[in-house]
């Protein structure tokens, strides 16, 4: 898997946005996921529909 970078920031602007879900990072499931490092698993992130 390519290793992508993060950019560490605590405040995001972004506008015309549809939605977003707030999610565990988890391995397995029935539902869609997003491709992340494994580093991250357990975390809690935010996925932003544009």
């Amino acid at each position: 898997m390519k290793k992508v970078e993060l950019q560490a920031q605590n405040h995001l602007e972004i506008d015309n946005i549809e939605g977003f879900f707030i999610r565990k990072v988890s391995k397995f499931g029935n539902g869609a996921k997003v491709d992340c490092p494994k580093e991250y698993l357990g975390r809690t992130v935010y996925l932003v529909i544009i």
